[in-house]
């Protein structure tokens, strides 16, 4: 009988050792959020910010890892075909939604191999133009461009200011000569230099050169007018819901993540984007965090939803297609 009671006493024991292990709590090691954009740019600025705060409240190292190119297709199809196990992580915006339509085909099922952790943060855009513009209104661009053909710079097909571009265009029924580039920055600089007319960026892009004179601000995409850009008139207050735009950022994992990481990476989350201090930095840019009743992964798996419908219905409206 010795053998068979040792044979026991190693299995056990090996149980015992074991379980402290599996019990592990998340996180344990490295965890890698993955941005599918250059260094520098707002969404790799809110991923640092995320990190940081991330790395202290749960005491592990977050780190970011940018990986560009694809239409940002590349990294969200590393993410969403990743180990769900909240070790890799990916920081996107609404182009996340809009590509759903954009592209013809995917490697991933956007709402099928991701789920989103918690929404970030927002702002709206607002539509500029260069300074010696001949209208200072609102109301007087939409009349000047109707007998004016404008060119709307674009930060490339598909993004978040070509899109509102095309709805402003729908609901005036104005058209222009719209121009695209390969980011923002050589877009503002020839914007600065008057070698095109309009554009829809963001505030904290925008707002020290509108501050400085060096661009007229027409159009903010916001129920009520900017404290921040109060020259701005309301698109909403004039148009209608349609133009109520925010440009946001969320925070997703692969599909079948623990409902506990899940969890632990949500709670620490709510507390970050509620901390003052980020907070006040955001406001001076424009940014806000979501309302308090948008913050679990539920809301946010349902607000997905909403935005893949949407952007999906303007980008079909506007007949616009990228090429894969």
């Amino acid at each position: 009988m010795k053998p068979v009671v040792t044979a026991a006493l190693a299995v056990f024991s090996l149980v015992t050792f074991a379980a402290p292990v599996l019990a592990q709590p998340y996180p344990n090691r490295t965890v890698t959020i993955i941005v599918p954009y250059s260094a520098g740019g707002p969404t790799d600025e809110t991923a640092r910010v995320v990190a940081r705060a991330l790395s202290e409240k749960l005491k592990q190292n977050f780190i970011v890892q940018n990986v560009t190119g694809g239409g940002t297709n590349i990294a969200t199809n590393q993410v969403a075909h990743a180990a769900p196990d909240g070790y890799t992580l990916l920081l996107h915006n609404l182009a996340i939604a809009a590509n759903v339509t954009l592209y013809k085909a995917l490697p991933f099922d956007t709402e099928k191999d991701l789920t989103p952790v918690l929404f970030i943060n927002r702002n709206p855009l607002v539509l500029v133009g260069r300074k010696d513009l001949e209208p200072n209104t609102l109301t007087e661009l939409i009349a000047w461009m109707k007998t004016h053909r404008a060119k709307a710079a674009v930060a490339g097909f598909g993004t978040t200011g070509h899109l509102a571009t095309n709805i402003f265009l729908q609901e005036t029924k104005l058209t222009a000569d719209q121009i695209p580039y390969r980011g923002g920055a050589p877009l503002v600089t020839d914007l600065l230099g008057g070698h095109v007319d309009l554009f829809f960026g963001t505030p904290q892009q925008l707002a020290p050169q509108i501050a400085a004179g060096k661009l007229k601000a027409y159009g903010i995409t916001t129920k009520e007018k900017s404290s921040l850009l109060p020259a701005a008139e309301s698109f909403v207050q004039v148009f209608g819901p349609k133009f109520e735009i925010q440009y946001w950022q969320a925070l997703f994992a692969p599909s079948g993540t623990p409902d506990s990481v899940m969890n632990e990476l949500n709670s620490a989350l709510q507390e970050i984007v509620s901390d003052p201090a980020i907070l006040k930095t955001w406001a001076a840019e424009g940014v806000s965090a979501f309302p308090k009743d948008e913050l679990s992964p539920a809301a946010g798996r349902a607000l997905l939803k909403s935005e893949i419908a949407r952007w999906g219905q303007v980008i079909h409206d506007n007949n616009i297609r990228i090429e894969q």
